[in-house]
């Protein structure tokens, strides 16, 4: 089960971002995997409420333990994409 707003300790995985919002983790998880980089999210949203802060709102980004250096480096240069924005135009 998951408990509070800690990241949880899983077996052979390592948490190497957490965020307010799925957007933004989402975002560093696309950006991963275009470097090959495997990853999941594990929310702890709780989706019976629309509440995405605080305890009941953190999204964990995690990567097996033996990409952790690579990802952390990764995600050191990473920026956010601003929302509404289109690198099409």
């Amino acid at each position: 089960m998951l408990e509070g707003s800690d990241p949880n300790e899983i077996e052979n995985w390592a948490c190497v971002m957490e965020g307010g919002t799925e957007y933004e983790v989402e975002s560093a998880k696309n950006y991963l995997a275009s470097l090959d980089i495997p990853s999941n999210i594990l929310s702890k949203r709780d989706s019976s409420f629309s509440v995405n802060y605080g305890e009941m709102g953190m999204v964990y980004l995690y990567v097996p333990d033996e990409y952790e250096e690579e990802a952390r480096e990764a995600l050191a240069e990473f920026e956010l994409p601003e929302e509404g924005t289109n690198e099409e135009e």
